[in-house]
């Protein structure tokens, strides 16, 4: 039961987006969304437990005739690539894996899952990120990834990690959007919110009514970090993102309910009122354009039944339902 925690916590840890390539307009503002650190196994887990790989007579220690990159990160090709094509930090990769810690324990792997993992690239722990880049379409490559390009001591497997890692695909990221010229810092014509937020209009709207924190909102948008990347877009994408008002950073919410339907604005959100400085999540101050396409108001709540006829004298009035 415990290596089924530890195999869910880690593919959770490496790969934060993975299951939400396909959704990710939904994550890029969400507010606080916390991965649990465990898994609680379904009835029958027992049963199903993969079969542990032998780990590899290296595992403890990179022998003398791998790769070492400058960062510290390790590696030996077991099997060449059938091409020259290598992934960029912002491409999603579709790969094998398996992996160990140097004292043989596998701690987490996809071939005994049967099923390849698919994930940006970025997304991943440096030592991943660093690495998959050394590789071609094909390629089998073993890494050893010291510990500060890997956990840091947060929740996942300890210490120096070991991959045999084959890269099935490669998924090109599309092109980022260019940042505005205005993306270090809100210019002096920006709206300042009391909270820290500005907010500078770019394309007036065509109506008066402006959504409230408990509606839903359909919208187009582009973030990027103040040095100018991009870290998601929905316009890239080429859908809309809905979501409620409520449920995403702070400086989202605050700055939506100063648009109205049909506004274009650039918005600047100090880092306390976006992701706090948690790990995997874009840093600092962030910009973002939005438009405001349409406002879902919530639906009216149906009336709770009344009853009938006042209850008997000497018995409990019925209680309300308690609010979930």
């Amino acid at each position: 039961m415990n290596q089924i925690r530890i195999l869910t916590a880690v593919a959770l840890a490496l790969f934060v987006t993975a299951c939400n390539e396909n959704k990710p307009a939904e994550t890029a503002p969400a507010a606080e969304q916390q991965q649990p650190e465990k898994a609680t196994p379904t009835a029958g887990a027992e049963a199903q437990q993969p079969k542990e790989l032998p780990a590899p007579p290296d595992v403890a220690a990179a022998p003398a005739d791998a790769q070492k990159t400058e960062s510290g990160l390790a590696s030996k090709v077991l099997q060449p690539g059938t091409g020259d094509k290598k992934p960029g930090p912002e491409d999603v990769v579709t790969v094998h894996y398996t992996g160990w810690t140097t004292d043989g324990k596998m701690f987490d792997s996809s071939v005994t899952r049967g099923q390849p993992a698919n994930f940006p690239l970025n997304r991943v722990i440096p030592g991943w990120t660093e690495g998959l880049q050394l590789m071609t379409v094909g390629e089998k490559r073993r890494f050893w990834i010291p510990e500060e390009l890997a956990y840091k001591g947060r929740p996942g497997p300890q210490g120096t990690l070991v991959f045999d890692v084959e890269l099935v695909a490669i998924k090109e990221a599309p092109k980022p959007i260019p940042a505005p010229e205005d993306v270090k810092a809100p210019p002096r014509d920006a709206r300042k919110l009391p909270s820290g937020v500005a907010i500078k209009t770019l394309q007036k709207g065509t109506g008066t009514q402006k959504p409230k924190a408990t509606d839903k909102v359909e919208v187009h948008y582009t973030g990027w970090t103040t040095d100018g990347k991009m870290f998601d877009s929905s316009v890239v994408r080429g859908r809309p993102a809905t979501f409620p008002l409520g449920a995403v950073i702070p400086g989202w919410t605050q700055a939506l309910q100063e648009m109205v339907k049909g506004e274009k604005a650039r918005i600047w959100i100090p880092e306390e009122l976006a992701y706090k400085g948690r790990p995997g999540a874009p840093q600092g101050m962030l910009v973002f354009d939005v438009e405001l396409l349409d406002i879902v108001a919530p639906s009216t709540p149906s009336p709770r039944p009344q009853p009938s006829a006042p209850p008997p004298a000497g018995t409990t009035k019925p209680k309300a339902p308690a609010p979930k």
